[in-house]
């Protein structure tokens, strides 16, 4: 791999390349491997100085239905299942070829990566689909995690790879996902955890010696990680970091207007290249273009985004002006998790997404300004993001209040406190963890009806004692006790009182993780007008497409399988290796 660290330097002016991938986290990544794998020579282009985009920053799973790895988990599943589920989660808010572009095809992109790159997969033992509820639905098999990654394979590229937000690490940056975090917690109580985690410390110490932080990645540094291992294997491949994309343009006197030049900044230089085969946009969505976001996700706070700083949604305006259209029909324009925010020690700004760890556990509930509940703290943290911008129509709801008691706080941790509390008055001194030793005092500091939050309190507890929840039906669904508490002797492990004092709270804000609406495309990523024709050598993949999911959560990793999916499309199509559809 070529790699240019700081713009276009180095490349001839016309350079022709087959094709040119926009962005470089995960699916502008699995595109261009894809290509390279396929022999094209391929030019990749960053407008950041790392790669990895959100990907790196996410917990890594890819949802694709249907491959080699399912049954191994659950041998019962097939794509008939898939398919229905999709069916029942998405209906029409996304058009149903696409979905079955992604579940026709899924398998053969997993297994085109793994059998020809370093990009290798595990599936989850558990990983229930979101909507539990619905047919189709499954509690495994679906959901692919990348397997952890030794990053002193990079050797100097391990530089590149954009590093996880500190609040999920720990020790300075040693990365952990569930499973470390069950034996770490877990390292007292059995010889198992305790080797587990031994392990983990000892390797974390030896890379410390020699490296900023920890070199064992996992989630989605270890996918990004393979994805640039497996890039930089590839003599065809050329990566440009901090380059700007400042215009596309069509092949002059083409009779088919086809798309194949790119104007490149950065570094103080400017060319242009030629893409012979196309170009495709996966520079990562709108959610940090202001007058997009102004337009399709109002209201929302740009400081609630925890999504990377790659995109600006300028590669956006580049191809409106091809004549290429958003897809109108997505429930949600955003994918929607609740966050909460810290300032820094360093003075940097932390977003913190409640995915997994407190918001469903027992003895922990989310109130409103007037103290009451007003949500179902057990669903996906995509219709809890919706919920709280529902209810504030109604009633002060942004931000809303996650309250747990000192024991809830102890095992589960609350945002950014870890589970054991350790460095609580850190977080207390900066104002992002109040406390108080009732909780009426605990109400006067965070401003809420102090009533309010005694009466919701008390019907918690009620509700924890029967295991049921008449208001909200917390716990009811399979992917909800999935959240919970598994070893909690309650008869619901959602639900538990809120009994031992002093009692927390953190304030919560929808924060969108990613776009839903993008450019519409067809089944091989190809982006369409306003009449719905391909735009000839224009493709769009990851959240510049619109999401095949049409704006509904239905799994995790559903914007990671179909980008990497799609990018696999487009790859194939581009290449002249399209791959048919009935």
């Amino acid at each position: 791999m070529r790699l240019l660290r700081e713009g276009p330097q180095g490349l001839q002016e016309g350079e022709p390349f087959d094709l040119v991938v926009v962005g470089a986290g995960g699916a502008g990544m699995a595109c261009a491997l894809f290509a390279a794998l396929d022999g094209a020579k391929v030019l990749l282009v960053e407008r950041t100085g790392l790669v990895g985009g959100t990907t790196a920053w996410s917990a890594g799973t890819t949802w694709v239905p249907g491959t080699h790895h399912a049954a191994g988990v659950n041998p019962e599943d097939s794509l008939d299942e898939a398919r229905r589920y999709l069916d029942n989660a998405v209906g029409g808010h996304a058009p149903a070829a696409l979905r079955e572009a992604f579940l026709r095809h899924g398998a053969a992109a997993v297994q085109a990566a793994e059998s020809a790159s370093d990009l290798q997969f595990r599936p989850y033992p558990r990983h229930p689909d979101y909507l539990s509820e619905l047919g189709g639905s499954t509690l495994a098999g679906r959901a692919l995690e990348p397997l952890p990654f030794d990053g002193r394979q990079l050797g100097a590229l391990f530089a590149l790879v954009r590093p996880p937000i500190p609040e999920f690490t720990v020790l300075g940056g040693m990365m952990v996902d569930r499973t470390d975090i069950n034996h770490l917690l877990g390292m007292r109580r059995s010889f198992a955890s305790l080797r587990h985690a031994l392990g983990l410390l000892t390797r974390h110490a030896i890379d410390r010696l020699s490296h900023p932080r920890g070199t064992r990645l996992v989630m989605g540094n270890a996918l990004v990680g393979r994805l640039l291992l497996s890039l930089s294997k590839r003599a065809t491949v050329t990566l440009a970091l901090a380059t700007e994309v400042e215009a596309i343009e069509r092949v002059e006197g083409d009779e088919n207007g086809r798309v194949g030049r790119v104007l490149l900044s950065g570094g103080g230089a400017q060319c242009s290249v030629q893409a012979t085969r196309g170009v495709v946009l996966a520079s990562g969505g709108f959610n940090r273009d202001p007058a997009r976001r102004a337009r399709l996700a109002p209201g929302i706070d740009i400081g609630w985004c925890p999504g990377a700083p790659g995109g600006t949604g300028q590669a956006h305006t580049l191809a409106e002006a091809l004549g290429a259209r958003y897809r109108e029909g997505a429930m949600s324009h955003a994918f929607f998790a609740p966050v909460s925010i810290r300032r820094r020690p360093d003075g940097s700004t932390g977003v913190f997404p409640h995915f997994v760890m407190d918001r469903a556990k027992p003895g922990v509930i989310t109130v409103d300004a007037r103290g009451r509940r007003f949500l179902n703290e057990s669903t996906s943290y995509h219709l809890f993001g919706l919920a709280m911008q529902a209810a504030h129509r109604q009633a002060p709801s942004v931000p809303a209040y996650l309250v747990c008691d000192a024991e809830a706080l102890r095992k589960y941790g609350l945002g950014m406190v870890r589970p054991g509390g350790r460095g609580l008055q850190a977080y207390l001194n900066d104002g992002y963890l109040v406390a108080g030793s009732t909780l009426a005092e605990l109400a006067g500091r965070l401003g809420i009806d102090a009533a309010g939050l005694q009466a919701s309190v008390e019907q918690m507890n009620s509700h924890a004692a029967t295991g049921h929840d008449p208001d909200f039906h917390r716990g009811e669904t399979a992917y909800q006790r999935n959240l919970g508490d598994a070893a909690w002797a309650g008869p619901n492990p959602n639900l538990g009182p809120l009994r031992t004092p002093p009692f927390y709270a953190v304030r919560l804000y929808p924060g969108d993780i990613g776009a839903a609406t993008g450019f519409a495309t067809d089944e091989h990523a190809r982006a369409l007008d306003g009449q719905g024709r391909p735009i000839p050598g224009l493709y769009a993949a990851g959240n510049d497409m619109q999401s095949v999911m049409g704006g509904v959560y239905p799994a995790p990793g559903i914007t990671l399988g179909p980008g990497l999916v799609f990018g696999w499309l487009a790859a194939r199509h581009a290449m002249g290796q399209a791959v048919g559809f009935p």
